[in-house]
């Protein structure tokens, strides 16, 4: 069989993804999604799930949104169903970026609500930008089961996710204003300020809403 410049040129590229420089790879990553190819999907879908470095990360990402959805799509939907925690959060920030409503199946409960935080908030972002018409407040509601989840960068990325999906979040806000766990109160009364006035910014929103937990309110008295 006779090996072409093509194939050559491959060969060299995939390897590169793995070379111990990180400029490297992150060069190699630019090479594969400049001249996609077929056979590079399931690299970079593999070096996605172990890539220490963020920008490469990102340009694995972008490669890969490169290829036809055709065959991106079946292989990060598998993805998103692995025992690797940064495999599962790639694969889910992938598919936010392609934004083909086919892997909105793939979005589950399960990683929705997932124990690893970087996993959760790919799903939070992803699920907002693949939610078919009309399950946009089924959504809002299992996102509300989250409210007081994590540190503050998490907490963010669920508010605004719930913002995203507008007055659909309203009832489930509504309700998780009134659970006993005064960190849910506060984190769903912040995200209803959020809701109703964008402009707010979280830091200013979370710790308002804080003070009226801490006296007693749910942020609806003389309404």
């Amino acid at each position: 069989m006779t090996i072409t410049k093509q194939d050559e040129d491959a060969t060299r590229a995939l390897g590169a993804l793995e070379d111990d420089r990180s400029s490297v790879r992150l060069k190699a990553a630019l090479a594969v999604g400049t001249t996609p190819d077929p056979r590079f999907v399931d690299k970079l879908i593999e070096r996605s799930a172990i890539e220490p470095e963020f920008f490469v990360r990102d340009m694995l990402t972008w490669a890969l949104t490169r290829h036809p959805v055709s065959l991106t799509l079946p292989a990060l939907v598998r993805e998103v169903g692995s025992e690797r925690a940064q495999a599962r959060s790639q694969a889910l920030h992938t598919l936010s970026k392609i934004g083909s409503r086919e892997a909105w199946p793939a979005i589950t409960r399960k990683l929705l609500s997932d124990a690893d935080d970087e996993v959760a908030r790919s799903a939070w972002r992803v699920a907002v930008v693949l939610v078919p018409e009309g399950e946009e407040s089924a959504l809002a509601t299992v996102l509300a089961t989250q409210l007081g989840r994590g540190e503050r960068e998490t907490q963010l990325s669920l508010s605004r996710a719930l913002v995203a999906l507008g007055e659909a979040t309203v009832p489930a806000l509504h309700a998780a204003t009134t659970v006993p766990d005064p960190v849910v109160r506060a984190h769903a009364l912040a995200t209803q300020r959020l809701l109703s006035d964008p402009d707010t910014g979280f830091e200013f929103a979370i710790e308002e809403a804080k003070r009226v937990v801490a006296l007693g309110g749910s942020g609806r008295e003389g309404g």
